[in-house]
């Protein structure tokens, strides 16, 4: 599908706002799939494009996020696995079922997230549980990355949002450590799925062109943000963002 150059400076907007709302808050769906609608792609090319032009997302984001990641190769290992398998079962998924039952499904799941930034999170706690707590502990864990992973493999919309909101309650050490964990994992579900997308799916590459572009640049600027901002107002700003997202789109979806 040819872009014009109206559709493809639009594109490229949408791209940065994406990619920087997307490495602070994993929000970038919420400006990059609307902008390949108004683009003229249908929903399913836009949701596919979307996805392949979050690629270049997970390299800024994670490019941006090296000095938090120092110290957090044994939570990755254990995560990435669950994250990559997840995302190619979206990315099945989307290719083979209808889309239409994850749009009431969004607003829940950006609500509950959003919410659980917002809470206060206990300290953790190191070499206090039994082995056998720290193994169910560890299942949970990975079974929760899998079902998000599966999901951002599919639409991806608020999927940032949700991976944010379990690595706080990981116990990681500032919102920043957090984010980049999310960044990690996101990108590889993304990725993964993207690949598929790439090979059999009806990928708009010059869009893709335009909105990877815009989103390698704003999710470079990401982290910096993060990294920089105090902790608890951008804490507090993402949650009520994410909620005041998921009312709206409630209101769409089951209005």
């Amino acid at each position: 599908m040819p872009v014009s150059w109206s559709q493809a400076a639009l594109l490229f907007a949408a791209g940065v706002i994406g990619g920087l709302t997307g490495s602070i808050a994993g929000l970038a769906s919420v400006a990059t799939y609307p902008a390949l609608l108004l683009a003229g792609l249908p929903p399913v090319a836009a949701n596919v494009t979307n996805t392949v032009a979050l690629v270049a997302n997970g390299v800024g984001s994670v490019w941006g996020s090296r000095p938090e990641l120092a110290g957090q190769s044994a939570l990755l290992k254990r995560t990435l696995p669950f994250a990559a398998v997840g995302g190619v079962t979206g990315a099945v998924l989307l290719l083979s079922t209808p889309a239409e039952g994850f749009e009431k499904l969004v607003p829940v799941l950006l609500g509950f997230a959003s919410l659980a930034i917002l809470l206060p999170v206990r300290p953790r706690r190191d070499g206090t549980s039994s082995p056998r707590r720290r193994t169910v502990t560890l299942v949970l864990q990975g079974a929760a990355v899998f079902a998000i992973c599966i999901y951002g493999g599919y639409f991806g919309a608020a999927a940032g949002v949700l991976l944010l909101a379990l690595f706080l309650r990981l116990g990681g050490e500032t919102l920043a450590h957090a984010n980049a964990a999310k960044n990690v994992v996101l990108g590889a579900a993304n990725g993964v799925a993207a690949l598929i997308f790439a090979v059999v799916a009806p990928v708009a590459w010059p869009a893709v062109l335009a909105l990877g572009t815009g989103c390698l640049l704003g999710s470079r600027l990401g982290p910096v943000v993060v990294r920089h901002a105090p902790d608890q107002p951008l804490r507090v700003a993402i949650g009520v963002a994410g909620v005041a997202l998921a009312v709206k789109l409630g209101f769409d979806a089951y209005g």
